[in-house]
């Protein structure tokens, strides 16, 4: 019995954590603060961006997801945010955030 199979599944399992770490360096630095910390970057923005999704079946959440130098914010609430009226929103079915 060869022992290969072994060997080339340890492998995959490596690629596997390679492909992972790299997807982390792709996607740059996600930070996850409460709500009110998240209002605090949102106001400090000077155009700001916001992806939000709404409640799901599985996730009774709001989730909201902004960019502020070079950092990406996440933060999820119960009830929705109230965002500025200058503010710019993309409704997203889903955000998934790794971990």
């Amino acid at each position: 019995m060869s022992n290969s199979g072994a060997v080339g599944g340890a492998s995959g399992a490596a690629a596997a954590q390679a492909a992972i770490a790299n997807a982390i360096k792709a996607s740059g630095v996600l930070v996850r603060v409460e709500s009110d910390e998240f209002m605090k970057i949102l106001y400090k923005c000077e155009k700001p961006l916001v992806v939000v999704s709404g409640p799901a079946f599985f996730s009774p959440s709001y989730k909201y997801l902004i960019s502020y130098k070079g950092l990406a914010f996440y933060t999820k609430a119960k009830q929705p945010l109230h965002l500025p009226s200058d503010c710019e929103t993309i409704i997203s079915g889903k955000i998934h955030i790794p971990g």
